[in-house]
């Protein structure tokens, strides 16, 4: 009697034990889940606007005319360690250049690498994950159009057990979610804006607190933050606290001036370079997207 239930306790476990690690390995894409999906280098380039790629892998203190120059290296100072934003640019062995738009898919929409295993989430692939396909395929054909650069990626510097990768599965089962916060969006104007916001631009990743591990507070989205760098706070921008007129709001975005003649700094410069560069249509909707959002004190 004692061996049977020994045997079906380490049946259980065993069992449970598979489950655990088919639940927390590294997601992919299928293999034709790109199929007829043909890029757009208009569209390309403008998705790399959005999405702040320039402004995370150029080179620390980059110039306009190297912004395109993807050698990555900038720091981002975290709980869990410095993460170094890595080489994206088209060379084939620093950077990305020998990567499919299948690899980019499942790098942003599932945070695997290549290789197969986790990325840190510093790679905002929980808000990336829900970008379109189309999308992915025209930004990796721009991608693929820019200058190869040779410098190597900086490894980062992550502190135990952090830098034990397989623990990432947990923490993406725990906190990744493609399910969009503002669950309705009435117009197209909305429904663009909150892909801007909630998917493309990810900015909840600085406006939105989070908690002890690491994960977005849903409940608190885009009320502010503490500044990574100790700082000062990441604004709250919900409606409790965005009081600027819509007009107000659209030329900060194009030029970098608040109502009272501030000037934007921090991280937000770069944000508003892309702004700023982006069609009227997308930044009227993104206004109307933090109109929508539940005002969080």
């Amino acid at each position: 009697m004692l061996v049977r239930r020994l045997f079906w306790s380490l049946a259980v476990l065993a069992l449970a034990g598979t489950a655990g690690l088919y639940a927390t390995a590294p997601k992919r894409l299928d293999a034709d889940a790109l199929a007829g999906l043909v890029p757009d280098l208009v569209a390309g380039a403008q998705v790399f606007l959005a999405g702040g790629c320039g402004s995370c892998h150029a080179a620390p203190n980059a110039t306009r005319d190297t912004r395109l120059n993807l050698t990555g290296g900038q720091a981002f100072v975290s709980d869990f360690g410095t993460f170094y934003a890595p080489n994206i640019s088209p060379d084939t062995r620093a950077g990305i250049g020998d990567w499919s738009a299948l690899d980019l898919a499942n790098a942003m929409l599932h945070g695997t690498s290549p290789g197969g295993q986790h990325y840190y989430p510093a790679f905002p692939y929980g808000s990336y994950g829900r970008v379109s396909l189309q999308d992915i395929v025209s930004l990796h054909a721009y991608l693929m159009g820019l200058p190869a650069m040779p410098n190597e990626s900086r490894a980062h510097d992550v502190n135990f057990p952090f830098n034990i990768r397989a623990i990432l599965g947990g923490w993406k089962l725990l906190f990744k979610s493609t399910d969009w916060v503002l669950t309705v969006a009435e117009t197209p104007e909305l429904e663009r804006g909150r892909y801007l916001v909630e998917a493309l631009g990810h900015c909840a990743e600085c406006h939105t607190p989070r908690n002890i591990l690491g994960g977005l507070q849903t409940s608190r989205w885009l009320a502010g933050a503490p500044n990574p760098t100790g700082k000062g706070r990441v604004p709250n921008i919900t409606p409790a606290k965005l009081k600027w007129s819509d007009a107000d709001i659209l030329y900060y975005f194009t030029t970098g001036f608040t109502p009272d003649f501030d000037t934007v700094g921090g991280l937000m410069v770069e944000v508003v370079e892309n702004l700023a560069q982006m069609p009227r249509d997308d930044l009227v909707a993104i206004i109307a997207y933090l109109r929508a959002i539940p005002p969080v004190p």
